[in-house]
């Protein structure tokens, strides 16, 4: 049953739903309903409630602008920020994704708590966004499964072990881990290291560290090199203690791969003082953000971020239109050779 429509907004001042409801003359869950697009409403009162909601200047989730077409037009970008995470490097993604989504009239919410499933339901369930863009995305990742059953768009950046009904976008890893033991091997090493991603990385099950050591591994064994992998933790401090412990215990290796960005400057910095030249002594290929490498004249396999962010929102404008996407998308890693490899000192000899 409906009222006579009223005016006046809470005593607050900020007008609420309460107040649409009031004005137009209808139940609050009948402005509910337009708004979020969950039931069918005539025609008549939902043209009804969108002229209370101009009227009263009421600003719901994405904006009135959005109603007559019942899309938000903003997208989630999922960012939980965790122990071991690279902030630099993770604010490329966003920036890219926030760029490229305006190419597509679209805003970006950025939402950095850590709550898993919980939050994704909380997100779904308000109207407030299209679709979703998830990040550090782990092997057996917790919201994977209710990413299935919501009717919410989605896209990963990063992908689980079961991609199964997903859409997923990352640099290959896998093969980026390979590639840099190839280019090591061919100058002639027989004996590297992967310092990785802090502990805290890998313990969660993060995608892109386990890869990338499964990488290493594989084409180590392939090639007949001696490969040790280990994580390495932040701050400089941290570097040199796990970069000298590494060579004490193994003070034959030749070649390292770094894959933590913070831990390449203190790495450069700690070598010389533990008595290794690069690349007379120790050669080092980085897995990072080019403009890093670029900056320490580092051999490395970039990390296409802005690539990546970019793909992201493209697959998921393509999800929005219902289009079909493939499940996985991965960019071809290339390696870039600077000044930091070379033979080792007695393969040159």
């Amino acid at each position: 049953m409906t009222r006579a429509p009223g005016r006046g907004r809470s005593p607050g001042g900020q007008v609420t739903i309460a107040d649409v409801a009031r004005h137009a003359g209808v139940a609050a869950s009948t402005v509910s309903y337009v708004l979020s697009g969950k039931r069918v409403i005539s025609a008549v009162t939902r043209d009804r409630v969108l002229a209370s909601v101009r009227a009263l200047g009421y600003h719901p989730n994405a904006g009135a602008r959005a109603l007559a077409s019942r899309r938000a037009n903003v997208i989630a970008l999922v960012l939980p920020l965790r122990t071991g995470m690279q902030v630099p490097v993770v604010m490329q993604f966003a920036t890219a994704v926030v760029t490229t989504a305006r190419r597509f009239d679209h805003d970006v919410l950025l939402v950095t708590s850590d709550e898993g499933p919980a939050g994704l339901r909380r997100i779904a369930g308000s109207a407030m966004v299209d679709g979703v863009l998830l990040m550090d995305v782990e092997l057996e990742d917790s919201r994977v499964p209710l990413l299935r059953e919501l009717a919410l768009p989605s896209v990963l950046i990063g992908h689980p072990t079961d991609t199964t009904a997903l859409a997923c976008v990352d640099l290959d890893f896998q093969r980026a881990g390979e590639v840099c033991v190839e280019h090591l091997a061919g100058l002639g090493h027989r004996r590297v290291a992967l310092l990785g991603a802090p502990a805290a990385v890998y313990g969660r099950g993060t995608g892109f560290a386990h890869r990338t050591r499964a990488g290493v591994v594989a084409a180590a064994a392939r090639l007949g090199v001696d490969a040790v992998a280990l994580p390495c933790e932040e701050g400089p401090a941290a570097v040199r203690r796990d970069l000298g412990s590494l060579l004490d215990r193994h003070p034959d290796v030749s070649a390292l791969v770094v894959q933590n960005e913070s831990a390449v400057g203190p790495v450069l910095a700690a070598l010389p003082v533990l008595g290794r030249q690069v690349p007379r002594d120790v050669s080092v290929v980085a897995i990072c953000p080019d403009q890093f490498a670029e900056q320490a004249g580092l051999t490395s396999v970039p990390v296409p971020a802005e690539e990546v962010g970019r793909q992201a929102v493209a697959l998921l404008m393509r999800r929005l239109r219902e289009d079909s996407v493939p499940e996985v998308t991965l960019l071809v890693p290339r390696l870039t050779v600077r000044d930091s490899t070379a033979a080792p000192a007695r393969a040159a000899r």
